[in-house]
Parts: C-alpha cells; structure tokens; sequence
C-alpha cells in the first residue's frame, strides 16, 4: 500500500532517524517539513489500520460498483444493504434520498426504517436501516452495511470533501460499498487498495442525434440549460409550441420536482425544461436529452460542461433496457466528434485529485479553528477544500468582538462551527446570512441557551406566504429550507417537534403553490393533450354543442361561427394548435351546416345594416357590389373544408335569399320588363331602378312626355307617384325598404356602413345626415335647405305653398311645418330653399312666386356612372317627342 501512496515533495518518506521526531532539526524549513512527514505518516497508518482491520474481519469487505449511469448501481446497493440486519446508504440529494427511504417503508415498515436529511429527520426508536444525504450521515453508528452513492463527487470542488472523508474512512462492519463513475477508479484504487471494483455495463445504448431545433424535438426530451431565465425562456417556447412541459430545477424543494415529475410521468406533458439537477437522482422514463446550453457558471466564473458532466446529464435518457439519444439544440450546433464518441463509448478521462478538507478540527479558539481547516492534506492526490460557504461564514463571525468574546471554550467554538454549517440555500449576500448565523449563535449561548420561540415564530411567520409570482416562492422556499434544517439541529428549540411540523408544512405549502404556478404558466393541458392526438394519424373525436362550443377528444377548443372554427385562445401558437385539431375533428360538421343552410327557408338568414347576411346568430356571408345597385353580388366567407361544390351550394342559396328580399321590398322596380308596358314606362322604370326609387320631376319630365294614358295608370297602381318637384314609388317609402335601399346604394357606391338611415316615420332630417344627394335620392329623401325632406312630404309642402302663391304675395303660414316634420325656426329657410322670395313690405315679411321651377339644393349631386352605346337611354337623345 505504500508503495502506492507516494507522498509529494511536501511529505517526504521518513527515514528511522526521523521517526516521532527524534532528531532535532535544525530550521523552520526543516520543521515543515518534519510536520509534514508526521501527518503522512499518521495518514498511512491510519489507512493501513483499515486495510487491517478488514482483512482481519473486523470491517468487511469493500467493493466499488462503478459505471454509468442506467447500470442498476443504486437498485444492486439497496439490495444488498436489506440482506443485512442493519445498514446506512448516503445519496448526493435529500430527494433521492427521500425516495428511497419511501422505498424501503413500503417494504419493510415505517418502524425499521430512519430518513436522515440536513433538513429532515425520521427516527424510530430502533431503526434497522438509516437512508441519508451524505453529509448527514450519523457515522458514530454503526452497521453491518454501509454505501455511498456518486462517489466519483470526491472530485467536486463544492462539496468533494465530504465524499472523500466517507472514501477514507466510512465503513460496515460486513460490508461497504462504493457506487458511481468509472471516472475515480484510479484514486479509489490508490486510497482504498483493498477495495473489489466490480464494473457494470450500461443496459441501454446511448446514441446522439444532433442538432435539432426546440420544436421538432420528439416527444419524451428535457431540455437541458444552466440558468433559471433560459430554463424560462425555453418552458415557454416549448409550452407555445408543445403545449406544456415540466420545469426541474436545483431550486425547486424536493416536493415541487416530484411534482414537476409526476406531471411528466403521467403523461400530461411530454416534455421537461431542466438544470443539470436531472443528471443525478431523478429516475425518468426520457427518450431523448437536448443541450440548450454547454456552459454553466459554477459559483466563481462560466465554464464549459465537461465530457463526464455532459454523461452525467445525456444518460437519463434511455432506462433500463430502452435505448436514448442526446443532442443538442440547433442555437448550439453539433458537438465535437470526440466529445460525442466518449459520451456514447462512456470513455472518460480519470479524475486526477479529490477535495480534501481536514477532519481533525481545533476547537479550543475560532481562529485555530479555522487554522486547522487551512490544514493541507497529506497526500498530492488529494486538494485542499478552501472557501466552503461553513468557512465563509466561520471567517465573517469570527471577525466579530461580540461573538469571539463568547467563543471562549471548546463547547462555545464546536456550537459557532455548527452554526456556520446552516446551509443558505437562498444564496444570498454572505452579510444577510451571517446576520442570521449571529442572532442563531447569540441565542444558542444566552440564558436559556435555546432559539427563543417567539423569534422562531416570528421568522417563520414571515416566509408562511403562498402569494407572489414563481421567482418568490422559490425564494422563501430556500429561506424554509434554511430553517428546516435548524429546526432539525438537536438541542437547539424547545419543543423541536412542534417546529420541525411547522416549517415542514410551510414548506410543503409553498411547494404545492410554486407547482401550480410553474404549471400555470408552462402548461396548457388541453393543447398538450391534443399535440399527443395530433401525432397520431386517426381521426378526433370532435363535438359541436347547440350553442356552438367545440370539443375536441374531451376539451372545449373553441366555437363554430357559421362555417368558421374561432380558437378558444388568442395566444397564436395555441390557436395554431386548436385550429389544427378542429380541423381534423370538424370536416363532417361543416359538411352538415352546408346542407342545412341549403335547405332553410328564407326566414333562416338575416340581412345585417353593415351588409352581412347572419344563419343561426353567425355571419356566413356578405353582400358585395354587382353590375348594378340591385343585382349584388355574394361573398361566402372562407371557411376551412368550405370549398368546391359545398361552398358554391351555399353561395346559391344565398344569392337565391338576397333576390327573394329585394323582390319582395322593391317589387314596383322589377316591373320594368314588363310587356304589358309601353316602352316610355319601361324606361322610366328601368331609370327609377338605378336611382333606386326617385328621379327629380325636371330629369323624368323627358321620360313621362311619351308615356300613354293606360301605362300611366299602371303605372301608378304599382305605386309610381308624378310629382312636381320629383318622380317616385310611393311603396318605397316604407322603412324596412329604405334601409334596404340604403344597403343596396352603399355597397354599389362602396360607402361606409351602416348607412345613415333617417328613423322610422321621420319625414325630415338635417341635412348633413345625408349629405349626398343622390344617396338621398336612393332612399326617398330630398335635400332642401337645412332639411333633407321625405319626397311625399315635400310634395304636400310645394302643394300648399303653391295654393298659397295663387293670388300673389303670401305671409308664410308657420303651421305648414308639420307637413315636413320640422321646427318653425326650420321652415323659412326651406321655403327660401324651394325658390321663393321674400321680402318685408310694410313691415311685413311676405313671400311671392318662385323664382324658378327646380329648388336649390345644398349639396352638388354625384353624377352617374357614364352609360354604354348599349344602355336603353343612350338613344334618347337622337328620339323625336310629340309637344
């Protein structure tokens, strides 16, 4: 053995004369290096006194089962472990060793089993197995087994030095038992060269894919970053895309990733965002694993992942005999060809030292404490472990007067390094944490030498909080975390139960909450469901209920509108996914609406003021410009699986709907082709059909000139009125057609909608309601002044002014208003409007004939559209009329 533990220049052999120190030495070169000589020497013969002792049959053997992971290390040490009487097993997590422990009282009973956490401890009165954290394992027990899981951490910078004190110097009585990476076999077999190393094979293959982008990665991955805003940024890619997924991370307590877990194990998402806190512990049925990040801040600066960590993490893919794959992002690119060789080949350079950190402390003063923890180690393998977060802290209190005026004795300094052995999980500034460790010390070693209670409650009363957003809980579940482990300390509270309780309910709660805030915002359940059926290529199951909602396999996606699937969502990526599974579901349905739109009457559809025709309470269509204002056209709104003969079906049918409505409100203007009429009246119909209903008395006087007596008389059956200021269909005036003629005249001249329609029964409006002219005209209004007037109204008007003018100069009767609907203040303008003069003759204000036949009107009316050589009043003009 000590062939194989060659100290370095700082320890040489002794010689005999060197030996205990017998010859003097000359300097204080030559007494380092005599120290030195004396701390090797005690170290070998300490490790010969284990090889001994074993070999003897005092400890048993020792065997080191290594590999990588997905070997059954852990499943082979636990069963070994309940063959024997008594046991204890470390793990590197207080999850996975909450795992186990559950494990193990599922077999063999609460009773016969202890849990022992920094932060947690179940203790029965005669435990026979002790599961633990490595840290917190009770060595001053003995057993008959003992392992240590993910040895190969002894060459971790954080926290190595607890695995290698558990290499060197823990051990069963009949068995111990090493498990983790082939990557320490060489130091393992330098320090504990009687140990059998049995290597296991992996059972599945582990094959690398590539580079592939976030969403095309296959069902079943973790996405693997190093920092909790890409973890974040990624879930939330994934969720838009995917519909959910799982978030693991180091800061989450052991009950909102089992949480996180359980989510992804039971299939509600298929996808898992995660630190490297998936690399060790978490055992999951993962196809593949997909690097988003190569690089990690490891507490002092950024450094790229190294080969075996890369292992570590790509391994959970694949479990038991199913075969994984690993890759990484397309952001990141391929990996180097030798990295991805020594990843699938599990080749791995070896661990060249482990952390060391002294064990034999001094505690007769703070500052030789912490001297001895500058202790080197003995042997060049091993590198001393410095600047700990329990040293850190040590250092910070030890530079307080108050606290060294306390730590006075070896019971007061042992008590200050327990204290400084609180872990802060919340990873806050070094003051924040000592100012607790110094209240905690302070309390320890006062009068009653115990946490006061009301101070614990106050502290824990401050973090029992479950509002706040994801970034808060996992905070105060640090801060809990903290105070879980003191309450746990032995000796430090009155009442330790009733506190342990306590900040494990808090804990318990807060987890609970930051799990369903981690899922509120990762998960949307129903568009991770119907991503999986997606996948598939059957057919959904797909439902429309009598108010429209639609399910899809079980969740409400959305509502059919007419023919139009509207997500439930406005997010775009989620409304992509709910369109996509309607669209699978829904071809049948719209099918069915086509051929029942198709068959209703009439009285099914509704034509809106804004132009669209309504079915069942949604807008299927709308009605659009055509060849003239009473021959529109109709836009069927697109529709998914609304095409080719069923969209054209529903485009008759409707077509069919918008004539059947014009017919039926504007008939008197379908007469034109009439052959019992003359050709005059045809063509004064077929001109009241493009204005819609009115034509000025002076433009139709060419017109009516060559109509007959008899088409006269027709004529004015189906409702045509000859007026003196204008010509006009009389049955037009009603409002359900004018505000079918305000429609129709909208659309022809693509003016906004609704159209400004005067309110039923109302015989005048201002004029800047209506403000063009020919649109007055096309709904039976006049535009006369301040006043756009009905057009049998204003008739009355011109009748009873002209009687008035008769016999010569007239005082204007007020009362006349009420023809027209309008205000007295109202009226004098609309007289002056229709040409006649006014003038005050003695003192009275009268009115005389008008000065010419046509009104004024105040507004400049839109021309017409210009009329083709083909048009039946373009020949009019080359007609000679009887006078």
């Amino acid at each position: 053995m000590d062939r194989q533990l060659q100290p370095d220049d700082r320890a040489i052999a002794p010689t005999d004369n060197d030996r205990l120190g017998d010859r003097p030495l000359p300097n204080s070169a030559s007494c380092l290096a005599h120290f030195w000589q004396l701390r090797t020497l005690a170290f070998l013969h300490i490790r010969t006194d284990l090889a001994s002792m074993s070999a003897n049959g005092e400890f048993g053997w020792v065997t080191a089962v290594l590999g990588p992971t997905n070997t059954g290390k852990t499943h082979l040490a636990m069963e070994r472990m309940l063959g024997h009487a008594s046991g204890m097993i470390g793990f590197p997590l207080r999850l996975l060793a909450r795992e186990n422990y559950d494990r193990i009282v599922r077999l063999k009973g609460r009773s016969a089993v202890a849990l022992v956490t920094g932060e947690e401890r179940i203790i029965p009165p005669h435990p026979n197995w002790f599961v633990c954290t490595v840290e917190a394992m009770p060595l001053d027990r003995t057993v008959d087994f003992l392992a240590v899981d993910e040895i190969q951490l002894a060459g971790d910078r954080e926290r190595g030095h607890v695995f290698t004190e558990r290499l060197l110097h823990a051990r069963g009585r009949s068995e111990t038992m090493f498990m983790g990476s082939d990557t320490i076999r060489p130091l393992l077999k330098k320090l504990v060269p009687e140990a059998e190393i049995i290597a296991r094979p992996r059972f599945s293959t582990l094959t690398y894919t590539g580079p592939k982008k976030v969403t095309r990665l296959p069902a079943r991955t973790a996405v693997v970053a190093f920092s909790i805003a890409d973890v974040f940024e990624l879930a939330e890619l994934v969720r838009r895309q995917r519909g959910g997924t799982a978030v693991v991370m180091g800061a989450l307590s052991p009950r909102a990733r089992n949480a996180q877990v359980a989510m992804y194990q039971d299939g509600e998402v298929d996808y898992m965002v995660a630190t490297d806190a998936i690399g060790m512990g978490l055992n999951m049925d993962l196809d593949h694993v997909a690097f988003a990040r190569l690089a990690k801040f490891d507490g002092k600066a950024p450094r790229r992942l190294s080969a075996p960590e890369i292992a570590q993490i790509a391994g959970r893919a694949g479990r038991h005999m199913n075969d994984g794959s690993f890759g990484t992002t397309a952001e990141i690119g391929p990996l180097d060809p030798e990295l991805v060789e020594a990843v699938e080949m599990h080749r791995f350079d070896p661990l060249t030292h482990l952390w060391w950190r002294n064990s034999a402390l001094d505690f007769r003063a703070p500052m030789l404490l912490l001297k001895s923890l500058e202790q080197r180690p003995p042997l060049n393998i091993l590198l001393r472990a410095g600047g700990g977060d329990d040293q850190q802290a040590l250092e910070t209190l030890a530079r307080q007067p108050e606290i060294t005026a306390i730590a006075t004795n070896r019971n007061r300094v042992r008590l200050l390094w327990d204290v400084c052995q609180i872990p802060d999980f919340r990873k806050v500034m070094s003051e924040q944490h000592a100012r607790l460790l110094s209240q905690i010390y302070r309390h320890l070693t006062g009068p009653g030498e115990r946490l006061p209670s009301e101070w614990v409650s106050q502290q824990l009363g401050a973090i029992d909080r479950t509002d706040g957003d994801i970034d808060t809980l996992v905070q105060r579940i640090a801060y809990i975390r903290t105070w879980t482990y003191i309450t746990h300390r032995p000796g430090w509270l009155s009442e330790a139960a009733h506190w342990q309780d306590r900040a494990i309910g808090i804990e318990d709660r807060l987890s609970d909450a930051l799990h369903d805030r981690i899922t509120q915002r990762f998960v949307d359940r129903r568009s991770a469901s119907l991503v999986r059926h997606l996948a598939t290529a059957r057919d959904l199951t797909a439902a429309v209920a009598p108010d429209g909602d639609v399910t899809v396999e079980g969740h409400f996606v959305g509502a059919m509108n007419g023919f139009r699937f509207i997500p439930d969502r406005t997010d775009l990526e989620s409304a992509r996914t709910l369109l996509a599974a309607a669209n699978r579901g829904l071809r049948g349905e719209v099918q069915r609406r086509a051929v029942a739109l198709a068959a209703d009457p009439d009285g099914a559809f509704t034509l809106e003021p804004v132009g669209d025709i309504t079915w069942q309470g949604a807008t299927v269509a709308r009605v659009a410009p055509g060849d003239a204002a009473l021959t529109p056209r109709i836009d069927v709104l697109a529709a998914d699986f609304l095409d080719g003969e069923l969209r054209e079906r529903v485009k008759r049918r409707l077509d069919l709907f918008i004539r059947d409505r014009i017919a039926a409100l504007l008939s008197p203007l379908m007469a034109g082709t009439a052959p019992e009429l003359g050709p005059s009246a045809r063509g004064l119909l077929f001109r009241l059909g493009e204005t819609l209903g009115t034509i000025d008395a002076d433009e139709a006087g060419l017109l009516t000139s060559g109509i007959g007596k008899d088409d006269k008389k027709r004529l004015t059956r189906i409702g045509v009125r000859f007026g003196t200021e204008t010509v006009y269909v009389e049955r037009l005036l009603k409002p359900a057609a004018i505000a079918l003629r305000a429609l129709l005249w909208s659309v022809f001249n693509a003016a906004p909608l609704p159209a400004p329609v005067p309110d039923p029964g109302r015989l005048s409006v201002a004029s800047g309601r209506i403000g063009d002219v020919s649109y007055g005209f096309a709904i039976g209004y006049r535009l006369v002044g301040p006043l756009a007037i009905r057009v049998d109204r204003l008739e009355r008007l011109a009748s009873a002014l002209r009687q008035a003018a008769a016999s010569g100069n007239f005082a204007l009767d007020l009362g006349l208003a009420h023809l027209i609907g309008a205000a007295e203040a109202e009226f004098p303008p609309v007289v002056s409007a229709l040409g006649y003069r006014r003038r005050e003759i003695d003192g009275t204000m009268l009115y005389s004939t008008r000065r010419r036949k046509r009104p004024v009107l105040t507004a400049t009316r839109k021309p017409h559209r210009a009329t083709g050589a083909d048009h039946p009043f373009a020949r009019l003009k080359d007609w000679e009329f009887a006078r």
